[in-house]
């Protein structure tokens, strides 16, 4: 009865443990509270960009990985890709941005 005890409990523990290290995130992948959190943070950025009269936020394209937000698409000038990306940089949660406005 011992034995089968045993084998149950350390099958469950390899069962929470695989479990567990499926939910990680790796460094090319997230986890799903980090797909979560990046949400979040792009709904954000990208509704902090259309709120501001100066960028044209429809132009604008967000995408976060890991906290790092990419800003991508086209503006009008350099102003506006520069206010862009200190729009995206107040945004709390976010660790780094690449700008890769492009004016037109």
């Amino acid at each position: 009865m011992r034995k089968v005890i045993s084998s149950i409990m350390l099958t469950l523990l390899v069962g929470v443990v695989a479990t567990m290290l499926g939910c990680a995130g790796t460094r090319t992948q997230k986890s799903a509270g980090e797909m979560v959190d990046d949400g979040v943070i792009a709904s954000k950025v990208k509704t902090a960009l259309l709120a501001d009269d100066e960028v044209s936020g429809l132009q604008v394209e967000v995408e976060t990985f890991k906290g790092r937000v990419q800003l991508g698409g086209f503006v009008d000038t350099m102003a506006q890709a520069q206010k862009a990306e200190q729009i995206a940089r107040s945004v709390q949660g976010v660790q780094e941005v690449e700008n890769n406005l492009i004016v037109k």
